[in-house]
């Protein structure tokens, strides 16, 4: 089995951060968009707490559901424009001759996803505390629970993406977009699956974003963990994540084997 090297896992994702910190626009559109929807959600929230006997029984669950929707989308756009600003800027070809292994450029991906991610999300959950008096993070243990699963389904969405793109070109890269709204519809974000029509219910349940959603509206309606919801969703996570990272390994080792990897991005 090939070795990973944190080395150079750690000098991909120094390039990222470096392009990142000489550009300030890139770290505010990081947070300002789960800022804004957390504001949208949290007014709406505090409307609806008013005039619904579901939303009063548990007050923040739009709020909470909104801010960890957007781990699962900044986990998938961390993924996919990362891998995207290599082909922008024409370096997928320096990489495909440098010692970096496709694996570890997985990794680093990854690595960069959590990092933006950190630098979206957290801001917009500390501001709810003083604008709506809700703190996510009184979920307690089971945030991190919540947060690890979306973020590995944004990564499976993000790799498979990444796949597309380095197979058809930049011309498919709005799946980036595109394939995680597609998604949520049937993640139950604001509602329980049980709303949607009944022949589409399986297919939302075969998502893992579902259980999530799912299991978070429990815990704040009861106050108990479903630790079945969990495994469900760590389950249907390992699957998807280590099919499309195999997809992408797939499409990177035939691009490289035919050398399209130093025209990429032309």
């Amino acid at each position: 089995m090939t070795q990973l090297s944190f080395r150079r896992v750690g000098a991909l994702l120094l390039r990222h951060l470096y392009i990142m910190r000489g550009s300030w626009p890139r770290l505010l559109e990081m947070a300002y968009w789960p800022a804004v929807n957390m504001v949208v959600w949290g007014f709406t929230s505090q409307f609806f707490a008013g005039h619904s006997d579901w939303v009063a029984k548990a007050g923040g669950i739009l709020i909470g559901a909104v801010l960890l929707w957007d781990v699962m989308f900044r986990g998938n756009l961390g993924v996919a424009l990362s891998f995207m600003e290599e082909m922008w800027s024409r370096n997928l070809g320096h990489l495909s001759v440098s010692p970096l292994r496709p694996i570890e450029l997985v990794a680093g991906l990854v690595a960069m996803s959590l990092i933006r991610t950190l630098i979206g999300v957290l801001p917009a959950m500390a501001l709810a505390i003083p604008l709506y008096q809700y703190s996510i993070f009184e979920l307690g243990p089971a945030l991190i629970t919540f947060w690890a699963n979306l973020m590995v389904s944004g990564w499976a969405i993000g790799l498979a993406v990444s796949a597309m793109v380095l197979r058809f070109g930049l011309g498919v890269e709005s799946l980036a977009w595109v394939m995680v709204f597609a998604v949520a519809p049937l993640a139950g974000i604001y509602y329980p699956i049980e709303t949607l029509p009944v022949w589409l219910q399986p297919v939302a349940w075969a998502l893992p974003p579902a259980h999530v959603f799912d299991g978070m509206r429990t815990l704040m309606q009861t106050g108990l963990f479903d630790w079945s919801r969990l495994l469900q969703a760590v389950g249907l996570n390992l699957l998807y994540v280590a099919a499309a990272a195999a997809l992408f390994l797939r499409t990177h080792h035939v691009a490289r084997q035919r050398g399209l990897l130093l025209n990429v991005g032309e």
